[in-house]
């Protein structure tokens, strides 16, 4: 007896691409729209129309429009972090991280801030918007944290009560927002030299 193909089961593969284009959509939808009529304006509805999806799918993805319209940012931090936990075991914590935000800057799958369009103006609006400041410390908190658990695995430490892996991935995670907030409010600015410099000044205590 033949099976319909319409009720074949879909592969976890597929299934997962799927998934993370109904994702990519509505925070494609969410910013732009945010950077368009400013995220005060913005409404779940004009999301989920826009990227013609149900409320019911769009609460699957995100707890808040914030959430839904910082995701591109979620989803960046979470490369750098794959790309921190592929380094060399032996290479120093600061080190690691600085090679893992490097490679993140030149992926040629996934432009990061400075090759990508409205990214000024969406760090803008975090400076400027509480909700949107909140939910960008929430999304950098969270994927910090999974930083420490990476550089504490990496150096045999408990991340919860061994102070060095939290103080190396705070190096890095300041060196990468001093960054970005200069690239931010300098129009000239150059996002992966402000990095390096930003990194080359955690290795050497700033000039008084």
């Amino acid at each position: 007896m033949s099976t319909d193909p319409q009720q074949a089961p879909v592969p976890p593969g597929r299934r997962d691409r799927k998934a993370r284009r109904t994702r990519e959509a509505m925070a494609d939808a969410a910013l732009r729209l945010a950077l368009e009529h400013g995220p005060a304006a913005l409404a779940v509805e004009q999301v989920t129309d826009a990227a013609d999806v149900s409320r019911r799918t769009f609460s699957r993805y995100f707890a808040s429009r914030e959430d839904a319209v910082l995701d591109s940012l979620r989803a960046d931090f979470a490369r750098i972090n794959e790309r921190l936990a592929a380094r060399p075991a032996a290479e120093a914590p600061v080190a690691a991280y600085r090679a893992a935000v490097t490679a993140w800057l030149h992926d040629g799958d996934h432009p990061a801030w400075h090759r990508r369009p409205g990214m000024r103006a969406l760090f803008a609006l975090i400076d400027e918007e509480p909700a949107l400041t909140a939910a960008y410390r929430r999304i950098a908190v969270a994927e910090e944290e999974l930083s420490i658990r990476l550089v504490a695995a990496r150096l045999g430490l408990h991340p919860e009560t061994d102070l060095r892996p939290a103080v190396a991935v705070g190096l890095g995670v300041t060196a990468l927002h001093a960054a970005t907030r200069t690239w931010v409010r300098d129009p000239a600015g150059d996002l992966p030299a402000l990095i390096d410099r930003a990194f080359d000044l955690v290795a050497a205590e700033p000039p008084r």
